[in-house]
């Protein structure tokens, strides 16, 4: 059975920190891209970090470059996304995604609120 569960999230004040991990389990990790994605309320699902299979290449967008990482950890099936100095505008439900050819998997998602 595929899994992607993402504890790790909850509240935190503007311009602290946070990480949170997405656990993959059921499917090949190594081989999948993985990409963090967000949705605040409102708004439509936007692309937040990508990651390629073998953690070599990254990809952000403008909104958190230079202030987020992702990062993966193979071994552990689990990709990271590390939160500095998030803004109240990062406020939203954080989703893991997995993708490899035609197959993709999306986790439950995780609330991110931002706020002092």
């Amino acid at each position: 059975q595929v899994r992607l569960v993402e504890p790790g999230g909850g509240l935190v004040q503007p311009g602290g920190s946070l990480r949170l991990s997405c656990a993959a389990s059921g499917f090949r990790f190594s081989s999948y891209w993985m990409t963090w994605y967000r949705q605040a309320p409102g708004k439509e699902r936007e692309l937040v970090a990508t990651i390629t299979s073998g953690g070599s290449d990254t990809n952000y967008a403008d909104s958190v470059k230079g202030r987020f990482t992702i990062s993966r950890d193979n071994a552990k099936d689990t990709v990271y996304l590390h939160m500095n100095s998030p803004k109240p505008e990062d406020t939203a439900v954080y989703y893991c995604n997995a993708r490899w050819g035609t197959g993709e998997y999306w986790g439950q998602g995780t609330q991110v609120t931002v706020s002092s």
